[in-house]
């Protein structure tokens, strides 16, 4: 073939071909493509759990759509004088409150459920929580007459709250039916760990589901929240087992009277020591409103098959008993006041006395912030020369939150584009977050975040906004839910250093004269029968700001009780270096 020819068969091939890709091009745009989605934006929004150990919550804000994650309290500081509990700020969620679809519960300790009875009251919607959750917030629903909607959920359920799609993924933490989720929605996918630990031979034979993990890992997660409480101890949290064979070697070797005190929650370990108590033929007494209440919760729920009722018997009752046949459950392995074993040490308990031939086991560790209370609880305990026996000397307790390796384990299967440590102390996030960025998380890419910031998420891009709302604690005194601010508790902290001054003056309302001596009395200030000259010449001084006031005609009440304040804790301070609260009373008759 000539040269011309192969030229004009090839120009003829190439038009061809152009005339099926116009025609192809053609039929495609016949169709119009679909148009991209956009992005859209969510918020992260801690409004308690983060830089302390307390009334976790968590806001995931999408759109029109607010799902809460747990919603705890945290026990008073030690300065909140009469204060019981403190809860987060709902100021937001009630200010958004038609957003609103959902509260989910990790799992039923007091950190995470301990608010729900206040959130209801403000906010009624629907609760998901497991079984044992449940049963424990249905008992704080039920004091309070709430009735909100309900559903219990168990690992490896998907339901849907709002737009959220949540999955249900089994964990392993120090109570049973503890759940991590899986959250997606349009524009993310969160991933929430909740308190866990990895236990590889948990005492109820439910293993964390790490192959689940995996694979959420393998779709693709865009922020992980994962539990810091333990991500400054390095290697493994040991296995609840550790403790099965603590409590065997206890048992096998004594024949003395068994108290052990332990979190009423954790059900696995109670059914335990329950076990090992029949195993060694041996009664067991319930002591402690909670733990009678979880283990009545925890019978119903099925946990406790295989235990008679006949083992079994009533606290009143154990005095017929041998000490070598009788264990004792209690509450009070936080040196709560009114706890049983706190009362058993004070010898104030009704049934329990005890003595030189008992061993007290502390199957716990202290929540920080209660080493004191628990050191003098166990102090009175050794003046009656009971044996002690503690987590420091044998392993009676373990963990129920991962250490350093599995943490590590938990962010090599999940590798998710940004990353929020939580549930924890700063110390605790600051070390988790190094854990994080040591497997190859970039730093810009982890948020350390305070009660009340947000993290704005669109796609690839995350930005922390500090300060978005509040995230102070709300104090709840009795039946007050908020009304004791911080002048309040500096009023009670002056109280209970330095005592009250009350200095009632009468005044005769037309002449403005004083009718009478004034009267001073004092509360937690000095003894006042050996203070008399003290108290006489505070009196003086009463006199002669009064006899200032009425010289300059001042007369209303508020300057007037104004002066004689500043007059007198002048004086009182010059004489004793102390600073008691000073509360005149003006009467004008």
């Amino acid at each position: 073939m000539t040269t011309n020819n192969l030229n004009k068969k090839n120009e003829s091939k190439k038009n061809q071909n152009n005339r099926k890709t116009k025609k192809n091009t053609d039929k495609r745009s016949f169709f119009p493509r679909k148009p991209k989605v956009p992005i859209q934006p969510y918020k992260i929004i801690p409004l308690g759990g983060l830089k302390e150990i307390g009334k976790n919550c968590t806001i995931i804000e999408s759109g029109n759509d607010i799902l809460v994650i747990d919603c705890g309290f945290a026990f008073p500081e030690y300065e909140m004088f009469g204060i019981d509990i403190v809860i987060p700020d709902f100021t937001y969620l009630k200010e958004n409150i038609k957003k609103i679809r959902g509260v989910i519960i990790t799992h039923g300790h007091e950190d995470h459920i301990g608010g729900i009875p206040y959130f209801i009251k403000e906010i009624n919607v629907p609760i998901y929580a497991s079984p044992l959750a449940m049963g424990l917030i249905d008992h704080k629903l039920d004091e309070h007459n709430l009735n909100p909607e309900r559903h219990v959920i168990r690992p490896k359920d998907i339901f849907k709250v709002g737009k959220f799609e949540v999955e249900a993924i089994q964990i392993n933490h120090s109570i049973a039916d503890a759940l991590a989720f899986s959250i997606k929605f349009p524009g993310g996918h969160v991933v929430h760990t909740g308190d866990f630990k990895v236990d590889y031979s948990p005492l109820d034979g439910k293993v964390i589901d790490l192959n689940r993990l995996s694979r959420l890992g393998d779709e693709g997660v865009d922020l992980l929240l994962c539990d810091s409480t333990n991500a400054t101890k390095e290697g493994y949290t040991p296995s609840e087992a550790v403790v099965r064979q603590s409590i065997d070697d206890i048992f096998n070797k004594t024949d003395k009277r068994i108290i052990i005190a332990t979190f009423s929650s954790n059900v696995h370990r109670i059914k335990y020591f329950i076990e090992s108590s029949m195993k060694h033929q041996r009664r067991i007494a319930i002591s402690g409103r909670s733990m009678e209440n979880v283990l009545s919760l925890a019978k119903n729920l099925g946990y406790l098959d295989n235990i008679p009722d006949s083992i079994f018997v009533n606290i009143a009752d154990i005095r017929s008993i041998e000490d070598k046949n009788l264990t004792i459950i209690t509450t009070g392995s936080q040196g709560e006041p009114m706890s049983a074993l706190t009362r058993m040490a004070n010898n104030n308990h009704r049934s329990v006395r005890l003595k030189k031939n008992d061993m007290v086991v502390f199957s716990s560790s202290p929540i920080p912030g209660n080493e004191k209370v628990i050191s003098q609880v166990i102090n009175k305990l050794y003046e009656k020369n009971v044996e002690v026996v503690l987590a420091s000397m044998i392993d009676v307790h373990v963990s129920g939150h991962a250490s350093s390796e599995e943490l590590k384990l938990i962010h090599t299967l999940i590798r998710p584009r940004f990353f929020i440590p939580a549930h924890g102390e700063y110390r605790h996030l600051i070390e988790h977050a190094e854990i994080a960025h040591s497997l190859g998380q970039p730093k810009d890419n982890i948020f350390i975040l305070s009660n009340g910031d947000a993290l704005n998420v669109t796609g690839k891009t995350a930005t922390k906004v500090p300060g978005f709302t509040s995230g102070e604690g709300v104090m709840v005194d009795g039946y007050g839910i908020g009304d004791v601010g911080n002048i309040v508790l500096k009023d009670r902290k002056t109280l209970s250093q330095s005592g009250l001054i009350t200095i009632a003056v009468a005044i005769d309302a037309s002449t403005g004269s004083l009718m009478s001596r004034p009267e001073l009395k004092t509360r937690g200030f000095v003894y006042v029968q050996e203070h008399q000259d003290l108290i006489n010449e505070a009196i003086n001084i009463v006199y002669n700001t009064l006899g200032y006031c009425m010289e300059n005609k001042i007369k209303d009440e508020a300057s007037l009780s104004k002066a004689i304040r500043d007059d007198v804790k002048s004086f009182i301070y010059k004489q004793t270096k102390r600073n008691p609260m000073i509360l005149p009373l003006i009467l004008y008759i």
